[in-house]
């Protein structure tokens, strides 16, 4: 069963092209990973402040081994450092 994660940050003004740069090596790495089918950021339409990583994972095993990923344990805080907020985390399992 697939597991799809969007996760909605809000970052701050000054900060945008700091926090996609550090998305990039981000998603180059991630997609590397055992078990990612999808990962890729996206940029709210209305919002260009709003900045959403949107995953897909094979099963909740795969997610696991990515919250453990070196480059997700180096990366992710220094992005946090850039946002206004915290990050809003949904977690979904896919039913059809």
């Amino acid at each position: 069963m697939t597991i799809k994660v969007v996760a909605k940050h809000y970052v701050k003004p000054e900060k945008i092209e700091d926090y996609i740069g550090l998305s990039k090596e981000l998603v180059k790495e991630t997609l590397k990973e055992e078990g990612c089918i999808e990962y890729g950021l996206y940029q709210d339409l209305k919002n260009p402040l709003i900045l959403t990583m949107i995953e897909e994972w094979e099963d909740n095993n795969s997610l696991g081994r990515h919250f453990n990923s070196e480059h997700f344990k180096e990366i992710v805080p220094l992005m946090a450092n850039l946002c206004e907020k915290e990050t809003e985390i949904n977690v979904y399992n896919k039913i059809v």
